[in-house]
């Protein structure tokens, strides 16, 4: 059964005629055919009892209708794309209409109550529910953007060097890539150093590469539709024991989750594994986020792994294991960055390790093969004529 086919017995069911995607993701999912319309707008409309229909800009119709074989209409921008798709429907009537909500905003929302009459009701979940578990070829497409992932992040501690900054590394990594034949990274790439790694969610810049220090590299590659997303923190220099102390800490938390998953666990149980090993520590206020999510046509999907969702962990699932620690206001030290001797503030740590696990029924694959087991692997020595 196609994927477009396991929706209409659900319409049927929900006694309801259309169903309409708005999600460029979900409509490559079911049809095969990706396109961002950035401002323009695409629809995705499934019928109960017909053919679906594709709706499309102007300037897509000619390669969608190569890629799907049902019929595609689109519109120009000088065009009213509310009455193009009202006119152009084969049927506008159903007492119900289901739209992926998450997807729908304000301009879409009432741009399609303008087409149909009935009442809008979420198709989010159903969505969800689908794109969970994944087939065979899903996996192998997304160990394959695993492993690039690896290679990534080998290109980027290859290039650790105090005369780089957090830019630099990013764009040796991301060249690289490219000349791999990459199509794309999952998310904006970021490698952190310092104090910036402290931000959950930093923003490279052009800070330079700090000695005796922690640097968070934190990527993923799209290849063939489907993402990878891992993180990696590694020591340069010589960093200070109580940083040392921090990541095994953390790296207990993941490995701890990691051999806690199996098929029947629930995704909260997953969560309290990791967490439970930092609050014993006395950490757990600046672990501030969840253990985990989902990953496959995007980086960040359905489900959370989190305190409070008992979803029952299934075969086929796919989601990361990543705890953290983030500490504000902690530390201060002395750092010498080629040189020049400066004094540093440092103001909060961040450790932060990530792997990405697709669950099988005989335990897990690990998506990414890049080791993470040892504070020795990652440390580099640092000084002024040996740069890591």
């Amino acid at each position: 059964m196609s994927k477009l086919d396991q929706i209409r017995p659900y319409l049927s069911q929900e006694k309801a005629n259309i169903a309409v995607f708005s999600d460029p993701v979900t409509v490559n999912y079911l049809t095969g055919f990706y396109c961002d319309p950035h401002e323009r707008q695409m629809f995705l409309f499934v019928y109960s009892d017909r053919e679906p229909v594709l709706f499309v800009p102007a300037l897509e119709v000619a390669r969608a209708s190569q890629i799907v074989t049902f019929p595609v209409f689109g519109y120009m921008d000088s065009e009213n794309p509310w009455q193009k798709i009202k006119s152009s429907l084969p049927s506008t009537d159903s007492a119900k209409v289901f739209a992926e909500f998450d997807n729908l905003n304000v301009t879409k929302f009432q741009g399609l109550q303008t087409v149909f009459d009935g009442r809008f009701e979420d198709l989010t979940p159903f969505i969800q529910k689908m794109r969970l578990i994944k087939s065979q070829d899903e996996i192998e497409k997304m160990l394959i953007a695993g492993q690039f992932a690896d290679k990534a992040v080998q290109v980027g501690f290859d290039n650790i060097s105090l005369d780089n900054t957090e830019t630099d590394v990013i764009a040796m990594i991301e060249f690289e890539m490219k000349k791999q034949g990459v199509e794309k990274m999952s998310f904006d790439t970021m490698v952190l150093t310092g104090n910036n790694a402290a931000n959950p969610h930093g923003i490279p810049g052009t800070n330079k590469i700090e000695n005796n220090s922690l640097l968070l590299f934190d990527l993923g590659t799209d290849m063939h539709g489907y993402a990878s997303d891992m993180t990696r923190t590694v020591a340069v220099g010589k960093p200070d024991q109580f940083k040392k102390d921090i990541y095994e800490l953390c790296l207990e938390a993941q490995l701890t989750a990691q051999e806690f998953i199996k098929p029947g666990v629930l995704a909260s149980e997953v969560d309290a594994a990791a967490r439970n090993v930092i609050e014993k520590s006395g950490y757990g206020e600046y672990f501030n986020h969840r253990l985990g999510h989902g990953i496959g046509m995007t980086c960040h999907e359905f489900p959370s792994i989190m305190e409070g969702n008992d979803m029952e962990i299934q075969e086929g699932m796919c989601f990361s294991v990543e705890p953290g620690i983030y500490i504000p206001g902690k530390l201060a030290y002395v750092s010498k960055i080629a040189d020049t001797s400066q004094n540093l503030a440092l103001k909060s740590l961040h450790i932060h390790q990530k792997n990405c696990f697709i669950l099988k029924d005989n335990g897990i694959n690990i998506a990414q093969k890049f080791p993470v087991h040892s504070w020795e692997f990652f440390y580099c020595k640092a000084s002024q004529n040996d740069y890591c």
